[in-house]
């Protein structure tokens, strides 16, 4: 089917008995057994297994061509839940420019605890090759990457991490199923913070992670994912389902915008540097064009003068929220390495853009006006 499509079909699921054609929420937390002590169906407590957590974990794995989906009560509880799987004396090869939430919890929470990791340039493969380690169990690979947009191969990285037997993780966040499937490329597991695109409205916190296989590592993953509760609601289960049934045709639209934005930006005198997957002078083109169907719509832009002439920058821009997060229909603007902190290894004049739903005219006016 095309994606469209396969989006409507996995989050549709009629009631047979009212023939709601919305499916009901189940809020309940419990589930009752007949007189004979029998479960009617496969649901005992709600932090194990819910109705509508369930279906949305089908429509995840639908979506990115997996086997099984988990979902979390975050992007953040997704990830530390693939990394509580793993055992202490275990190696993580991460990229270095990668969504700060990771490395901060491999150093913050799983390195004390036995976990050793290294960072590399995952575009880089031959640095990658000599990072990986007998006891690499996990690459993880985030393409485009947050906040610099850096690409990496898919097929080759995953290659590299076969051959000692680690398994190969995207992130594909920015990427949504819509222009990229890592499944496809090889890679074992996806991770989403469905905060982001997939719910698509900035009103519901959520994560998932989609498995090419049921295998005991995943089977190890989904004890985990009962045992800790990181688990999410069943009304934001169900808000996720309907943010996934305009996927497909929000991300089309964004990602059309943002690739007008980023030539009108590239081409300003006011700007040092533009970074976005759709620019035709892209280092990595090849390689975007064999595993995305499109540059996405985020994009990232250093300003000439600095952290300050940055900042005045989006104190005057009027269309655009300075506020944290993306993939919402709204238009989102942020000084990022104000956000990640002092140890933030982002470019001080850095803004991190995520295009909204406006209208790509009223946004270049915007942009150009604040420039001025």
């Amino acid at each position: 089917m095309h994606f469209d499509t396969l989006a409507l079909r996995a989050t549709h699921h009629p009631d047979p008995d009212t023939g709601d054609v919305v499916a009901p929420i189940h809020l309940s937390t419990t589930f009752a057994r007949n007189e004979a002590n029998e479960l009617p169906a496969n649901y005992t407590y709600a932090r194990p297994n819910n109705p509508t957590r369930e279906a949305l974990e089908k429509a995840l794995a639908m979506l990115e061509g997996g086997t099984v989906g988990m979902a979390f009560g975050s992007g953040q509880a997704a990830t530390m839940t693939l990394f509580q799987a793993l055992r202490p004396g275990d190696h993580v090869l991460l990229s270095t420019d990668a969504y700060y939430g990771t490395p901060a919890l491999l150093e913050q929470v799983f390195h004390p605890w036995g976990l050793t990791y290294t960072r590399v340039h995952m575009n880089d493969l031959d640095a990658v090759k000599a990072s990986i380690h007998e006891n690499t169990r996990v690459v993880w690979c985030e393409t485009p990457s947050n906040p610099m947009l850096d690409i990496t191969d898919l097929l080759s990285v995953s290659r590299l991490a076969h051959e000692v037997g680690a398994i190969c993780v995207c992130d594909n966040t920015w990427a949504t199923p819509v222009l990229q499937r890592p499944l496809d490329l090889n890679c074992d597991v996806v991770m989403h913070s469905t905060t982001k695109y997939l719910s698509g409205h900035s009103d519901v916190l959520g994560g998932a992670l989609i498995f090419k296989r049921d295998n005991e590592f995943t089977q190890r993953v989904r004890m985990l994912q009962g045992l800790s509760g990181a688990v999410p609601s069943p009304f934001d289960c169900w808000l996720v389902s309907r943010g996934i049934k305009t996927l497909g045709v929000r991300v089309r639209a964004q990602s059309a915008t943002a690739q007008a934005v980023a030539d009108f930006l590239d081409d300003h005198p006011a700007v040092e540097k533009i970074h976005y997957p759709g620019l035709a002078n892209h280092p990595d083109r090849a390689i975007i064009h064999q595993q995305m169907n499109g540059p996405g719509a985020m994009l990232s832009v250093q300003v000439k003068g600095g952290q300050e002439k940055a900042l005045q920058f989006i104190g005057k821009l009027k269309l655009f929220a300075r506020a944290t997060s993306l993939g919402g229909v709204e238009s989102l603007i942020e000084h990022r390495a104000s956000v990640e902190g002092l140890t933030s290894a982002t470019p001080k004049n850095l803004l991190r853009v995520s295009i909204g739903l406006e209208h790509a005219e009223d946004l270049i006016a915007d942009l150009a006006q604040a420039l001025r």
